[in-house]
């Protein structure tokens, strides 16, 4: 890991193992970018690799010199006005009503580790030798604008971040309008975009199109990341697969509004940007004051979706989650809420919870309806007390007794909303976020409290961290169920109502901060109406979110195989639920919902005494499972073997291997059955070649031993009996079937042989 810089050619390179990121001082003295790709050797004169050429119709930019027009030159954070006629990162309106900027470079310095983001999430370092720092300074003359670029290159992967500072030097306010975290244009178009989107009980689903000349974009003007689309996104080439082909990952660390796009100019050059949606957006910056983007991650690799995704999931596992449970194994839990809803006593609870402790359940949380006059969802957001109709003994005493019989308690909130039957909403009207004289939307009968000012989060703070220090509480789960409209503060000039959007995340992460370093041991789960807040921001502060409301199994095999390309295993909320399914009503056998759910969080969403016996011995022993493998799925090494998006989308698999490849489970799931079906094999993903395995299909182990290399690429046969053929004894298929393998390595194959 390097960072050089060339005083006779003013140039950058940034380089580790995997990737070089070069770029340049251009003759006007913005910042050129010359190559970002695979590693390449280093030398003093990359200049060959800044293209000049005459085209007409193009405005000179600098020295009356036709080859040199900034709307054929690729830069490192572009602005529109001065040749350069694509979409800018950046836009700043002056008093006197421009939009130019002109940002020369004005010097760099180099420093190993990471500084930290103020008031952002942010990727970190433990030990400086990790990674190390660049930041480039930018001065504009006319504004006195200071304009810093930050860019981290980390030691091991193909991983950049960058993130931008903008400071007011001058002496006259300016509005910051467009603030893109990153700037990046390619030489060529030839890439498949790749978006994760959907809606609610349906997130994150792949959808795949070729670049074309013009603009591709996803994004969310919500006021969060939203269910509709993630902030990420990918570029590859046409030929990249799982295991091999140039690949780049785009992740916004931010859990607002964002935009990711690409634009494709008409000579085949794609800039991408990403960052905070200029849309309803801006940022007054008075003399000295400054202005922090949130960062971005890029990941470059030239061995496939695969690799590109596990060096997502270690670094966000590693060096984006944070504290005490960052590396630890999530408990077992069982949640209330699609047992008994809002109709619940103190007595229901502890009966069902234990049961929960009976089948080997170690966390027991109590959902929506525990507080205020809360019996429905009208009434009690923002009374964060006990009702003691429902809990005589408060919140205290139930988690008293839940810890009484051996398991962890822990408890609901939603925060950042509030209805208009309650105790806060009627002391503080003024508090929500509305438009003076306008209607005020409510969405699932609530209002959203202005979090932009700060004593609307002291008094949320107060409340919640009196319940944490009161109570036995190991788990908090964080909702949010419905996004921001009439977005305007009382509380800010007409001059700073742009910002309003931005301030309400910043108050958001104020106080996940503030909660976080108070009660460290507590394992804090982001949820948004599950998925429409799943982003790379909250796990800096809540190291799993819940991926979706919908627990359908079937669904969701391509709400986490979607997930699966950015966010780790350990990250995805995952629960076996009742059925019908409370989501899209559909009957899937329960050994299913548990092959699924064990990829991800695992718990439990139902009453465990509504089973039967049989039912409940089998959730004994699907728990039993879990905690024997619970660390090699929550950590090992992510494969995605078959694509429920591709062809008809009826096999899904999927597999986790160990960090020394001696151990690995493998998911299988078929959603149709078919009468007489044709043979079948899966190729397996990340073994050792040189290693035996054993394996065990649904806890039967299949005769015989295979070697890694075998797996990988004669494969793994899974051909299902045929439809009513059955042998004696032999369990036929059903629709919505699955299998778990376990494989296991021996010491070797042949005798003497290793």
């Amino acid at each position: 890991m390097s960072i050089l810089f060339s005083e006779k050619t003013k140039t950058f390179h940034l380089y580790n193992q995997k990737i070089s990121y070069i770029m340049t001082v251009l003759p006007n003295g913005h910042m050129g970018q010359l190559y970002f790709g695979k590693r390449i050797h280093h030398k003093e004169d990359f200049s060959c690799l800044l293209e000049r050429q005459r085209r007409p119709m193009t405005a000179c930019v600098f020295d009356d010199d036709s080859s040199f027009s900034l709307e054929h030159t690729r830069q490192e954070y572009g602005v529109y006005g001065t040749t350069d006629f694509r979409h800018p990162a950046v836009e700043i309106l002056q008093e006197d009503g421009s939009r130019l900027s002109d940002f020369v470079y004005a010097g760099h310095e180099v420093t190993a580790g990471k500084p930290k983001l103020p008031g952002l999430p942010a990727t970190y370092t433990e030990a400086q030798e990790e990674a190390e720092t660049l930041v480039v300074r930018l001065k504009d003359a006319q504004t006195q604008m200071a304009l810093e670029m930050f860019y981290t290159i980390f030691a091991e992967g193909g991983i950049l971040t960058r993130s931008v500072r903008f400071t007011n030097e001058g002496k006259k306010n300016v509005q910051l309008t467009r603030a893109m975290s990153l700037c990046l244009d390619l030489p060529d178009c030839g890439y498949e975009w790749m978006q994760f989107s959907g809606a609610w009980a349906r997130e994150r689903h792949l959808k795949v199109r070729k670049l074309e000349q013009g603009i591709q974009a996803v994004d969310s003007i919500r006021g969060n990341s939203s269910h509709d689309h993630n902030p990420f996104i990918v570029l590859k080439r046409p030929t990249a697969d799982e295991e091999q082909g140039e690949v780049m990952g785009f992740g916004l660390i931010y859990s607002g509004n964002f935009l990711a796009q690409a634009q494709v100019d008409t000579y085949d050059m794609t800039r991408v940007l990403l960052g905070i949606h200029p849309f309803h957006f801006s940022w007054k910056l008075e003399p000295g004051e400054s202005f922090q983007t949130p960062e971005a991650v890029v990941v470059y690799t030239r061995e496939g979706l695969g690799d590109m995704s596990r060096t997502f999931h270690r670094l966000y596992q590693r060096r984006l989650a944070r504290g005490y449970w960052r590396d630890r194994e999530r408990p077992i839990l069982n949640n209330n809420w699609e047992a008994t809803y809002f109709d619940f006593t103190e007595e229901r609870l502890v009966e069902i919870a234990e049961k929960a402790k009976d089948c080997g359940v170690e966390l027991f949380v109590l959902d929506d309806g525990w507080f205020g006059a809360r019996r429905n969802d009208h009434a009690g957001l923002g009374d964060w007390y006990a009702n003691r109709e429902l809990l005589p003994h408060g919140i205290k005493g139930l988690a008293e007794k839940i810890e009484a019989l051996g398991m962890k308690f822990g408890l609901w909130f939603e925060p950042e909303m509030v209805n208009g039957d309650s105790d806060l909403y009627r002391s503080h009207p003024d508090w929500i976020l509305e438009t003076p004289g306008r209607h005020a939307s409510l969405g699932r009968h609530q209002y959203v409290l202005d979090f932009s000012r700060p004593e609307v989060v002291d008094h949320i703070h107060e409340q919640m961290s009196k319940i944490l220090s009161e109570a036995k509480i190991s788990y908090v789960k964080w909702d949010m169920n419905r996004s921001i409209t009439e977005c305007y503060s009382r509380a800010l000039p007409a001059d700073r109502q742009g910002e309003v959007f931005h301030r309400y995340i910043l108050g958001v992460y104020d106080l996940y901060e503030r909660l976080t370093s108070e009660f460290p041991h507590v394992l804090f789960e982001s949820c948004a109406s599950g998925g429409g807040r799943f982003d790379p921001g909250l796990l800096y502060y809540a190291p799993q979110g819940w991926a979706s409301d919908d627990s359908d199994a079937v669904e969701r095999l391509k709400i986490q195989h979607g997930t699966s390309f950015c966010y780790p295993v350990s990250s995805i909320g995952s629960h076996v639920s009742v059925v019908p399914n409370h989501q899209v009503f559909r009957e899937t056998p329960l050994h299913t919902r548990a092959n699924v759910a064990y990829f991800g969080t695992f718990g439990y969403e139902l009453d465990l005494n509504k089973l039967t016996k049989e039912e409940q011995e089998e959730v004994k022993e699907q728990i039993r499972f879990m905690k024997q493998y619970r660390k090699l799925l929550q950590f090992g090494s992510f494969y995605r073997l078959s694509s429920p998006f591709e062809g008809d989308g009826n096999v899904t698999a999927w597999m986790a291997v160990s960090e020394d490849k001696r151990e690995a489970v493998l998911g299988w799931y078929r959603i149709l059955s078919h009468a007489n079906p044709p043979l079948a094999r899966l190729r397996l993903s990340g073994l050792d070649e040189r290693l035996c395995y054993r394996i065990t299909e649904n806890g039967r182990e299949r005769t015989g031993v295979y070697y890694g290399d075998e797996l990988m690429n004669a494969g793994l046969i899974t051909t299902e009996g045929v439809s009513g053929e059955t042998a004696p004894g032999e369990k036929g298929g059903c629709d919505f079937d699955s299998r778990i393998f376990v494989l296991k390595a021996e010491r070797s194959c042949l005798e003497g042989e290793e």
